[in-house]
């Protein structure tokens, strides 16, 4: 079909999003202005234009709020388990394994992507750091190949599969057309793939360095700390720009240099019921040498408002730390079981989403019931809302760039603009169409083309705002070159949140991971890239192998 003045619009806003992404700038500037000038050039109306800057967010929101609300009930059951000390004796039990620096790194990498599966890795950064890294350092393991195994499982493999929560298949699927469920079973492969190729080079890599149990290395650790702190960060805060959350937490971690300054910014909240009060109080500001809540010693990890005796809360905080985990487990061991075998019923598209939900909630109030008694009441919907609020902060920036790449999408562009037309345009598509001649028919060529744009729009910093554009290429792509377009989706899923997710950029969530580990953000950055980069290489090239 003929090119209109929208789908010239609606390319040049492509590109202005793209280049701001590599900019290191956020996008919802220019997504809103692009959605406004495409709207009004297609709809021939400046009122339409004007409001399909509300229309397009406001669809994207309704596409999306299934994934927003599973966000705010994994964090609020995450408040609720921090309120009562379980998510700490959680991963207390891993440090019997940290015998020597191997062992450490294998354990440590292990507990990380366990955990982040369900909980995401910015709430387990500071666990991890508080309870697991003292004692890694302690075995014999660098800070710097702690902190790269922290980044490469949690914020690389565990975040761009996504598997249990499915927040990034989610948004890819979508935009691309296909089922979320079909992404997600991609992207864990491609995870898995990336991720061992990566922690095995990281591990090749710093093996010589890893030595035996001694007091001398944590001792060592801590004096290196101070002395960055002193340094004011050893010159690795450079001018990098990112979002301001990002900035924040670059400033805070540089003057705290300690892991509470970078940890507390990035984690979700929870102050105001006392989650965040029960973690600092039973250790230090991310120094993990306080008393161990799994012991038994030192302070109770939250007082309880029921008044049990602290034996009692012991044995509850206990409970939850082992049923919480054997839950979810057990909701991915009962998938798993759908989807390769008759035994039970297969769970299909947005009902993973609604499984895991589910047993959120009703994990969430049994926890605050029993921490809280008669309490609960209040107490459950004070986690909600702060859950909420979490996913709000952590996914809001998403909507209105959604928006726009919704516009493009045939089956949204009428919803959006208000215009009755019983032959829409599919912008994006009839973009690759008009260009489809010059488009190599290799499926190898365009994975790879997908792959390298997902790393460009996960320059942004988030990881999951390029998500509805690799998707909507991989949608259009995807039959021209007679590849699945799942399979690309899964693809572009990796470029972006491996690169954004908090991996292969400084300006990312890697600050968490960097002040937990006490060592600059950019020798992280360095350490990981040639490994990360070898893995996705891989991983793309098996794509379109394996599927």
């Amino acid at each position: 079909m003929e090119l209109t003045a929208a789908h010239w619009t609606y390319l040049a806003g492509v590109v202005v999003i793209i280049g701001v992404m590599i900019a290191r700038r956020n996008v919802v500037v220019p997504a809103v202005v692009a959605t406004f000038l495409t709207a009004w050039f297609y709809s021939g109306s400046l009122v339409k234009g004007l409001a399909s800057i509300f229309s397009a967010s406001l669809t994207a929101a309704g596409e999306l709020f299934s994934i927003f609300l599973i966000i705010a009930l994994i964090t609020a059951l995450l408040g609720a388990m921090r309120a009562m000390g379980a998510e700490r004796r959680m991963v207390v039990p891993f440090r019997a394994l940290m015998r020597n620096g191997r062992m450490a790194f294998v354990a440590i990498a292990g507990v990380t992507y366990f955990i982040s599966l369900f909980f995401w890795p910015t709430p387990a950064v500071p666990l991890i750091g508080a309870i697991l890294l003292p004692a890694a350092i302690r075995a014999g393991l660098p800070a710097v190949s702690a902190a790269a195994a922290i980044a490469i499982a949690g914020q690389g493999m565990a975040l761009s599969s996504d598997y249990v929560i499915q927040v990034a298949p989610g948004l890819s699927a979508k935009a691309a057309g296909v089922e979320t469920s079909a992404v997600a079973d991609r992207a864990m492969v491609l995870s898995v793939i990336t991720g061992v190729v990566a922690l095995t080079l990281v591990y090749l890599k710093g093996r010589r360095s890893f030595g035996t149990v001694s007091e001398e290395h944590r001792l060592r650790w801590e004096a290196d700390a101070e002395a960055l702190a002193a340094d004011g960060g050893g010159g690795s805060d450079v001018s990098l720009g990112g979002t301001g959350a990002g900035r924040r937490a670059r400033t805070a971690a540089a003057s705290d240099g300690d892991a509470g300054a970078a940890t507390k910014l990035l984690s979700p909240p929870g102050g105001g019921t006392g989650a965040e009060r029960g973690t600092d109080s039973a250790t230090g500001p991310g120094t993990g040498t306080g008393p161990d809540p799994g012991s038994g010693q030192g302070p109770d990890p939250d007082p309880d408002p029921g008044g049990a005796a602290p034996g009692e809360r012991v044995r509850r905080s206990r409970a939850f730390a082992l049923i919480v985990p054997l839950t979810f487990a057990a909701i991915v061991g009962y998938m798993l079981l759908g989807k390769f075998t008759d035994t039970v019923t297969e769970v299909q598209g947005g009902e993973a989403a609604g499984l895991v939900g589910g047993v959120a909630m009703l994990l969430l109030f049994a926890a605050v019931f029993s921490c809280d008694g008669k309490e609960g009441l209040t107490t459950a919907a004070d986690h909600v809302v702060d859950g909420l609020v979490f996913a709000f902060k952590a996914m809001g920036v998403v909507v209105p760039i959604a928006g726009f790449f919704f516009l493009g999408n045939v089956d949204f562009i009428t919803q959006i603009t208000g215009v009755q037309d019983d032959d829409p345009p599919a912008l994006l598509f009839d973009l690759v169409t008009a260009v489809d001649q010059y488009i190599p028919d290799v499926g190898f060529i365009v994975a790879f083309a997908i792959l390298i744009i997902g790393m460009i729009t996960g320059l942004e910093g988030s990881g999951f705002a390029g998500l509805p554009l690799t998707g909507s290429l991989s949608g259009s792509l995807g039959p021209a070159a007679d590849v699945d377009p799942a399979t690309l989706a899964a693809v572009g899923q990796m470029g972006s949140v491996w690169t954004g997710g908090g991996v292969l950029i400084a300006w990312s969530s890697l600050l968490a991971v960097a002040g937990v580990a006490r060592v600059p953000v950019q020798e992280v950055v360095r350490h990981c890239f040639v490994p990360v980069v070898a893995g996705l290489v891989t991983a793309t090239a098996l794509a379109t192998v394996l599927f």
